[in-house]
């Protein structure tokens, strides 16, 4: 799917017409320069490779200076790959926020808050004590009973259990799109995103 990389500025409200607030993030999305173009015949596909963000000379290794060098651009923070562009670019093009002027749902994809390692009233809603759930007596928020005994002699694949929380790659979709503000690179969209703020996003027609 065709889009752009960007970056969570955080949120905000917007009123609609008819007086309501609307909650929304606000995304800085792009400019991004096309830093490779893949092609059938040399990489057995077809994509563009998009770069955002500036980033110093010193902080670039030499593979990728001259990736850069290549595409006339400067070194670039982010790289990411799109395809189904209904537009022909070439290396050094810039494409911006414009991209999405006239589309009214997106999809965002990001990586969500980590919250370390949890037990499970946090990571899967159990209820605890005072709910009693999975056969808890007097021990507050533990996950009770996990299995059978002799039969079948295992705990099951998939039991929702303690572990790490969060850190996922998490796509929202259809998220709509409620301004496009071209001369801020700013695009806003209805409702939360993943990610905290200034965490990098890929957004999708």
């Amino acid at each position: 799917m065709p889009g752009l990389i960007g970056k969570k500025v955080g949120m905000t409200s917007v009123f609609s017409a008819e007086g309501k607030s609307i909650p929304c993030t606000v995304i800085e999305c792009g400019p991004c320069v096309v830093t490779q173009v893949k092609t059938k015949s040399t990489d057995g596909y077809e994509a563009l490779q998009l770069g955002f963000e500036e980033k110093k000379e010193k902080q670039t290794t030499k593979q990728l200076s001259g990736h850069f060098k290549k595409a006339g651009t400067t070194p670039k923070r982010k790289l990411v790959e799109f395809s189904g562009f209904e537009t022909e670019y070439k290396l050094g093009d810039v494409i911006d926020v414009t991209l999405f002027d006239g589309v009214n749902f997106v999809d965002v994809i990001g990586t969500s808050k980590g919250k370390g390692f949890q037990g499970v009233v946090k990571r899967h809603g159990f209820g605890g004590v005072g709910e009693a759930t999975h056969g808890q007596h007097n021990r507050q928020r533990k996950p009770g009973s996990i299995g059978a005994c002799s039969t079948p002699s295992r705990v099951f694949k998939g039991m929702r259990m303690a572990g790490r929380t969060g850190n996922d790659r998490v796509t929202v979709s259809n998220l709509q799109v409620l301004k496009v503000l071209p001369e801020n690179n700013l695009l806003l969209v209805k409702g939360s995103v993943p990610g905290t703020k200034g965490s990098y996003l890929m957004i999708e027609k």
